[in-house]
């Protein structure tokens, strides 16, 4: 099977006194994300996205909330433990295509770092990074600004060994 396919989906609510960081970013708003590391959730969705493509089970199989060095790790150091765990099985990214669903704070200006971070991390070109945000129309807990939601899909290609 030369091309894998996954797909990720994770969310987080907002709190109070912790900084929003999103695709990387440290982005200006009155409230942050909870969760045990960083709480990305863009770059969890990409996460999951990746491992499932490989077949290698999910963020929290290989990075447990209840293991105290991943408490506040940044998300960007995960995803490169991700990545190095696809390029030892022999695959490489073909593309990604992200979501992120926010009612607020509004991300468009942000989305060109969030690409950079994303690439960089990875060792891909950022042509090979798509990022798009939406809102819900002030429908569901997105809607009502209770939190962010972010959904990734992404292409592998298995490469062979030399």
């Amino acid at each position: 099977m030369p091309f894998r396919v996954g797909i990720g989906y994770d969310v987080h609510a907002f709190v109070k006194d912790r900084k929003l960081v999103l695709g990387g970013v440290h982005l200006p708003f009155s409230k942050g994300l909870a969760g045990h590391s960083d709480a990305d959730v863009l770059i969890h969705a990409l996460c999951d996205a990746l491992l499932g493509a490989a077949a290698m089970g999910d963020l929290g199989s290989h990075f447990p909330d209840t293991d105290d060095k991943y408490k506040d790790i940044s998300s960007l150091k995960l995803l490169q433990d991700v990545n190095n765990m696809l390029i030892s099985a022999f695959y490489e990214i073909g593309n990604i295509d992200a979501v992120i669903i926010a009612q607020q704070p509004k991300l468009a200006p942000f989305i060109p770092e969030m690409r950079k971070r994303m690439a960089e991390t990875l060792k891909i070109a950022i042509s090979q990074v798509s990022l798009k945000t939406t809102t819900t129309e002030h429908l569901g807990f997105t809607g009502r600004e209770e939190g962010i939601a972010a959904t990734v899909i992404v292409l592998l290609e298995s490469v062979a060994a030399t």
